[in-house]
């Protein structure tokens, strides 16, 4: 049976991954501090392959973390463990200093120590933010070969983190890939991220909020779709390469609030607020290098989007 360390895995993208994981047979362990935006969906699973020990990685001792590699002995590790919300991360950019920083490096320490087997890999999921954005007008999109220019706090911890994780291939020989995947939305997703709290103000009759005028675009993607890139990326994916994940489902928010406020028979009932400090204008990714491995996106946006609503 293949074993696999999931961190953060109470996370949004982490509790979707570790489900889809068991369906697969493989023995699951869960690392995860517990934090105000874990859920509690797979705290108290009763599963036989899966088990959960609540840890901090950017305080844990190096030598408890690679005892807890030398017991479990991973086939494979994907690091998700991280803060993501970029409003926090401009109010307490220490904190992403420290979780999103310090607890890769002290896993990739941990790693480097630990006598791991043959076709180990080690899976780092950042994030499309680290290329920096793109102009409105521009056409290109981000390629894995686009040089990282972080313009917020959150981004730059991603970026700092992908750069160890980049050095400890090169310097250690880590056996490692970097995943920067678009913005994800799906079942599980923490309420204060823009899709969740958009359906959740609609049903609680509130006015959706939207920064500026609304014109920022982002690049969609169901999370199951990003699951299964993942795991294309874990099986296929070459040591040392960098994947984009990402479907082309890019959208305004003021036209994505208004989609959500049609599919749910509302009249528009929104409020422009003050933008937010550097908010970048427009993530678009490439997904070319992901589709060669045999992936591809399989949940239509407006089908997902569908869905998701109606789980709310």
């Amino acid at each position: 049976m293949r074993k696999i360390i999931i961190t953060g895995g109470l996370g949004f993208i982490g509790t979707n991954l570790i489900s889809f994981l068991l369906k697969k047979n493989f023995k699951v362990l869960n690392l995860d501090k517990i934090s105000n935006s874990s859920n509690n969906y797979l705290i108290n699973n009763k599963n036989i392959n899966y088990n959960f020990i609540k840890i901090d990685l950017s305080k844990i001792k190096i030598l408890k973390l690679n005892d807890i590699l030398r017991k479990f002995k991973p086939d494979y590790i994907i690091n998700l463990a991280s803060e993501t919300h970029v409003d926090v991360s401009i109010e307490k950019p220490k904190l992403f200093l420290e979780s999103n920083i310090n607890a890769t490096l002290n896993l990739l320490i941990a790693c480097s120590k630990y006598s791991y087997k043959k076709n180990f890999k080690l899976l780092h999921v950042g994030t499309d933010e680290v290329y920096g954005h793109l102009k409105f007008q521009d056409k290109k999109k981000f390629s894995e070969k686009n040089s990282m220019k972080p313009r917020n706090p959150y981004s730059a911890s991603k970026a700092s983190a992908i750069h160890f994780v980049n050095a400890f291939f090169n310097t250690y020989n880590l056996p490692s890939i970097i995943i920067n995947p678009s913005n994800n939305y799906g079942n599980f997703q923490y309420p204060e991220k823009f899709i969740p709290k958009t359906i959740l103000s609609i049903l609680n009759n509130k006015k959706v909020q939207i920064y500026g005028r609304g014109d920022n675009i982002r690049d969609w993607i169901h999370v199951n779709d990003t699951i299964n890139g993942i795991y294309q990326i874990m099986i296929e994916g070459k040591l040392g390469q960098t994947y984009n994940i990402s479907s082309n489902n890019s959208i305004s928010n003021l036209q994505l609030v208004k989609k959500i406020f049609k599919i749910l028979g509302k009249d528009l009932d929104i409020i422009f607020v003050k933008d937010r400090p550097g908010h970048d204008e427009k993530y678009l990714s490439s997904n070319k290098k992901l589709l060669n491995l045999g992936w591809k996106p399989r949940i239509n946006f407006n089908v997902g989007l569908k869905e998701i609503i109606k789980w709310y």
